[in-house]
């Protein structure tokens, strides 16, 4: 017989795994992404998905330029979630990422340090210079987005500067043109007068701006309604037309005045209060009280009202320049702000520009791409830059008495996306996409409908209104850093030479020595054979220099990447970034695609929300709020932002912040410990076919909580399905915090700890554990998979499992492990176990008893479940960890009631010197007299004194 406490402790099957409780997932994930490359693991997962259902995510390629920051890091990590997941449900999902490697940030970079040299440079050497700025930072990113655990083909990247792309590029421009969609217009469109190149919507940030807002008198010479000059005895010339306006640096180019059709207007006469004259008026009919009210004016009355159209074709004069122009109906005129009647000038306004064409007016736009006056411009203006010129433009009206009004006014006017700064609408020679010619427009908004699928659901209403509502895209950029528009100048006679043909002759150069070749070799060397101008017949030409909108090159991926070389099929499956992207990548991919092919280039869109800070606040350097992705991952390690990120709702702003992060920390810590837990209880299973557990040694506990890991089976991969990564994370944490640590394992403890190692009870044990391990590591594998990775590496590989976990499919549920009625039984056992441990609490906050196996508990139950309970009290008191558990009957509960109510005390059994627990029967066995019945026959089997 033995006392001493020792020797019992050591024959406990105490937890023992490698298994590591601190991850150190800085040092650990490099390790883990080495050895990945080195096994090829990317190109191993091909190979066995070959052959599957193929569902492509197609990247939207980030730009190469600087390191990534938080935002492209979340969108990342998101594209991750899906490949994988996509990979484990079956399917082969090549993930093969790009770079938008042209464009104005890197020109813009390169020309910034060149400084005065840039001059003596050629346009072929400046690009050569922008191409290694760019590889630069594709290398930089390309590392920082494989330490997030991102996988796919980071050795054959797709790259906006691979001839093999640009060559994509202008095969797409080559169809458009074939379709009839590429015209060349002189047209006002956004301007960056910093810059200097046109830019695109998707190339605009709107924000506050304060200008300068007046109400001008132009003069009338014609028109005024006959019956107004007879009610006061006045000639047309005494009359004034009264306009709103902004800009005042567009009244150079005014060419008309705007009214809306059907608005009355009315003609009042007022006294001006500062120079005592009478004043006659034409404005809104129903903005005049408003109108007067801005400068106190009581002495004013109607002479007379009319409907807009009456005043169609009257006349004016331009109130600084000798000019005679029209007053023209448009029915974008409101009531809303202004005057009621529209300063227009189709030089610098898209509705303008519109309204110019439908009466043939003039487009003027004497402003260079500087932003500075020509002299085509009044000589007091030429040279200055137009925001500079506003001051002057009111200064002279007030000298000419036709200026009613200055006062500032705040509004949200659009800046350039680079330089931050305002820009103008100003008329150039540019190409278009014409949205609305053959209905691209139509066709587009049929896709949008009718074949795409998008998460979430409101981004079909937000892309569909932008695409209603957008004008002609503008495709041309004044730059360098870009695929050409291999346009050709007619040396006679100016005429420009791009056609379907002429643009396929150069793809096939592009293809070839790519794009520099246009900025490298003289025009006669690379000249289609045959080119002819279509006006003159010349065969003299000059290469043009426009580049394409970097949104025309990127949307054209569907072609030069899907489409293209790298064997992923048209359309991709899905289409996953930010949304922004509604107006951007998504827009101009399908617009060209469907140019193209007819076809949307994508059959679903998923959309992300902006990175923001925990108070919503947008990132910025200047509001000290910036998490740095690259920082935070060297620190916390990606799975832990990688869990941050699934575990958000990503169809709204994203909130993160180191205090996000310190809770996703947590968050990890825990799910680490319960598989460090199963693990450590798993270490003598390498040795155990878990085919050899008879069905029938599983105790009711194992095939619930079995049949529980089946309903998590289902749940998760319902989430994933519906790429609900928030889901996955939530029912994951449940069951591994709640219905595992909580419960089931908590319970499981006394049997793997004290049960004989290698016996059936221990054994069964086993089995769900190494059921749950696998079948949790799975699952967990696309959030978190550098440490479902380590996990799988401790699993017995013996039994056919895939060397690494995410060559593996996910799990699929067994049947066998459900059963609807158990399940009801158990949901009525843990109710009444909540019922005993808060009456536990009790006792341990007046320290009678030290742990729940001190306890003997009394549980009194309602008559319909009282029997039941009774059946069940051996169970009840093994899964409450009581001494002992007696059940009594008591009355009926009302609906919403609690049904059981539970009293403890502390137990008079003895407690067991090896397990702990209190037993009837300790005391009994003369050989060990400190251990309980369980025990003494582990011991003596142990000892060969009987069997286990």
């Amino acid at each position: 017989m033995s006392t001493n406490a020792k020797p019992y402790k050591e024959t406990l099957n105490l937890p023992k795994t490698e298994f590591a409780m601190k991850a150190n997932l800085p040092t650990r994930e490099p390790e883990i992404q080495a050895s990945w490359r080195e096994q090829d693991l990317y190109g191993q997962l091909r190979r066995a998905r070959q052959g599957a259902p193929v569902r492509v995510l197609h990247d939207g390629p980030p730009y190469a330029n600087g390191d990534i920051h938080m935002g492209t890091a979340l969108n990342k990590m998101l594209k991750d979630f899906v490949v994988r997941s996509l990979s484990m449900r079956g399917f082969d999902s090549p993930y093969v990422p790009g770079w938008d490697t042209h464009g104005l940030p890197i020109e813009h970079k390169v020309m910034k340090d060149l400084g005065s040299k840039a001059a003596g440079l050629s346009r072929a050497e400046i690009r050569e210079l922008c191409r290694v700025e760019a590889m630069k930072w594709v290398d930089v990113q390309r590392d920082q987005f494989r330490r997030l655990g991102v996988m796919g083909d980071w050795e054959d990247p797709y790259l906006t500067l691979d001839p093999r792309y640009e060559a994509g590029i202008t095969d797409v421009l080559a169809d458009l043109l074939a379709g009839d969609y590429v015209f060349r217009q002189l047209k006002p469109i956004h301007w960056c007068t910093s810059d200097q190149t046109a830019l695109a919507e998707a190339e605009l940030e709107y924000r506050d701006e304060t200008s300068p807002s007046i109400h001008v008198l132009f003069p009338m010479v014609a028109g005024v309604p006959a019956a107004w000059l007879g009610a006061d005895g006045s000639k047309a010339e005494d009359w004034r037309a009264m306009i709103w306006t902004t800009t005042p640096w567009t009244l150079p180019a005014n060419v008309a005045v705007a009214v809306h059709p059907d608005l009355e207007y009315a003609g009042v006469r007022y006294v001006d209060p500062d120079t005592g004259e009478t004043v006659r008026a034409i404005l809104g009919a129903e903005l005049v009280q408003k109108v007067m009210g801005l400068r106190k004016i009581e002495d004013y009355a109607e002479v007379g009202r009319c409907k807009g159209r009456e005043l169609e074709h009257a006349q004016y004069r331009h109130p600084f320049i000798d000019r005679v122009s029209p007053i023209v109906l448009a029915t974008y005129v409101s009531v809303e702000d202004g005057t009621g009647l529209v300063h227009t000038a189709p030089g610098h306004g898209g509705e303008d520009y519109q309204t110019g064409r439908a009466y043939q007016l003039p487009v003027l736009s004497p402003v260079d791409a500087a932003g500075k006056f020509t002299d085509q411009a009044p000589e007091w203006l030429v040279g200055l830059h137009v925001f500079a010129a506003n001051p002057k433009v009111i200064d002279r009206l007030k000298e000419s008495g036709h200026l009613y009004l200055l006062s500032p006014l705040s509004h949200n006017y659009p800046h350039c996306w680079r330089c931050k700064k305002p820009v103008i609408f100003r008329a150039t020679e540019q190409w278009f996409v014409g949205v609305d010619r053959n209905d691209l427009r139509g066709r587009t908004l049929e896709q949008i409908r009718d074949a795409v699928k998008w998460y979430p659901s409101w981004g079909q209403s937000r892309i569909e209104s932008m695409v209603s509502l957008r004008p002609d895209w503008c495709i041309s950029r004044q730059r360098s850093w870009g695929v050409p528009i291999p346009a050709l100048g007619c040396v006679k006679c100016d005429a420009q030479l791009l056609t379907a043909e002429t643009t396929r002759h150069f793809r096939d150069l592009f293809r070839k020595e790519g794009a520099d070749a246009w900025f490298s070799r003289p025009v006669e060397e690379i000249l289609p054979p045959d080119a002819k101008c279509s006006r003159c017949g010349g065969t003299e030409f000059r290469k043009e220099g426009d580049i394409l909108d970097v949104w025309f090159e990127s949307g054209s991926s569907h072609r030069a990447v899907l489409a293209g070389g790298f064997d992923l099929g048209f359309p991709a499956h899905m289409y996953l970034e930010g949304s922004d992207q509604h107006r951007g990548w998504f827009q101009s991919s399908i617009l060209t695609s469907v140019g193209a092919t007819g076809k949307a280039p994508f059959e679903s869109i998923l959309t992300h929300g902006f990175v923001v800070d925990d108070k919503g606040q947008k990132m910025s350097k200047s509001l000290g709020n910036v998490v740095s992705a690259v920082k935070a991952t060297q620190q916390h390690g990606a799975d832990v932002l990688r869990l941050m990120v699934a575990g958000m709702d990503y169809a709204d702003d994203v909130r993160i912040s180191e205090r996000s992060i310190k809770d996703a920390s947590e968050s990890y810590r825990k799910i680490r410990n319960t598989f460090r837990y199963l693990l450590g209880n798993l270490e003598d299973y390498e040795r155990f076919d878990p085919a050899t557990v008879a069905p029938e040694t599983l105790r009711d506990i194992d095939l619930w909580a079995l049949g529980q890991l089946n309903q998590v089976i289902r749940e998760v991969m319902a989430a994933y399905e519906k790429y609900e990564f928030y889901w996955v994370v939530k029912k994951l944490n449940n069951f591994l915090s709640i219905t595992l640590s909580s419960f089931y394992l908590d319970v499981l403890k006394d049997r793997l700890y004290a049960e004989a190692p290698t016996g059936p009870d221990r054994r069964a044990a086993q089995f769900v554990l190494f059921k749950l391990h696998e079948a949790l590591t799975r699952l967990l594998a696309p959030i978190l998979p550098h440490t479902a990775e380590e996990c799988w590496g401790y699993l017995p590989h013996g039994h056919g499992f895939p060397a690494s976990v995410h060559l593996a499919t996910f799990p699929e549920p067994e049947p066998r492990w459900d059963d609807a009625a158990r399940d009801a039984r158990w949901s009525v056992l843990r109710e009444a176990r909540d019922a005993v441990l808060k009456a536990l609490e009790g006792l341990r906050k007046d320290k009678t008893i030290g742990s729940a196996q001190e306890a003997a508990v009394e549980v009194v139950a309602p008559p319909d479940v009282a029997p039941a309970l009774q059946a069940d009290r051996e169970l009840l008191a093994t899964i409450c960890l009581v001494s002992d558990v007696t059940i009594r009957e008591g009355a009926p509960v009302a609906d919403g009631a609690e049904r059981f109510k539970a009293s403890a005390t502390k137990s008079t059994h003895g407690k067991c010197e090896r397990c702990w627990n209190y037993r009837e029967e300790v005391g009994r066995s003369e050989a060990h007299p400190t251990l309980c019945g369980r025990c003494v026959v582990v011991i003596e089997a142990a000892n060969g004194k009987g069997p286990a």
